[in-house]
């Protein structure tokens, strides 16, 4: 399939503007595993690869799973391997990274990971310590993540909580980043969807223009048992 050029720029600004906002968390979490050569990671729903990169750069064999093409496609530029759904049989993977994934995704990629593997959920912490979700008029509800290693029949095995700002040059670029993310729902056209979130995020621009919005997110760490 080859991404419409609206799907194309979507992708970018997530890829250009908005993907390095979780490097902290990303970050967080392979120190805490130590991440390194030999270990093989599988990203779910991956984007266009930074947290792959990240891996990557340590020394790991690193997979993704993206079924956005436009997003795919970019990853593949970045020389990442990137499939579009879960890989079946073959070697499997040390560690499986997932975003506030749905259960039918984790329970898709579940058959990659070794017994004994480490599985990573994250998303959105406390809702007073999170701005983002307060300017997108309340935003998804934040998953339970401790729920969902229960469903998923996995043994838990820790969890943090990271520092994770949302930090940008102007207004405009935070909103391409944030709309990148898909995070905004409004059933207006986008014109108002634009007017609405640029009003949301005034009260977050500092004198010189920029636009900060402080944020923890919280993450387990599960293993496959």
């Amino acid at each position: 399939m080859t991404p419409t050029p609206t799907a194309t720029l979507v992708a970018r600004d997530w890829a250009e503007i908005q993907e390095r906002m979780l490097v902290p968390l990303y970050e967080a979490v392979y120190d805490r595993l130590e991440v390194g050569p030999g270990d093989r990671l599988l990203g779910l729903d991956c984007g266009s690869g930074l947290a792959l990169l990240l891996a990557a750069g340590r020394g790991a064999v690193t997979t993704g799973v993206e079924a956005d093409p436009a997003r795919r496609a970019l990853a593949r530029e970045r020389l990442l391997e990137v499939i579009a759904a879960p890989p079946g049989a073959g070697r499997p993977y040390d560690v499986l990274l997932a975003f506030s994934p749905s259960e039918a995704a984790l329970a898709a990629a579940l058959p990659a990971v070794r017994r004994g593997g480490a599985v990573i959920l994250a998303d959105w912490g406390p809702a007073e310590r999170c701005t983002v979700p307060a300017v997108l008029g309340g935003g998804p509800a934040p998953q339970d993540l401790d729920a969902a290693v229960a469903r998923a029949g996995l043994s838990p095995d820790g969890s943090g909580r990271v520092f994770c700002p949302f930090g940008y040059a102007d207004v405009d670029s935070a909103v391409r980043g944030l709309l990148s993310a898909g995070l905004y729902e409004s059933t207006s056209d986008p014109a108002q969807v634009e007017k609405e979130l640029t009003e949301a995020l005034h009260p977050y621009e500092r004198p010189d223009g920029t636009v900060w919005l402080p944020n923890i997110f919280r993450y387990v760490i599960a293993r496959v048992p």
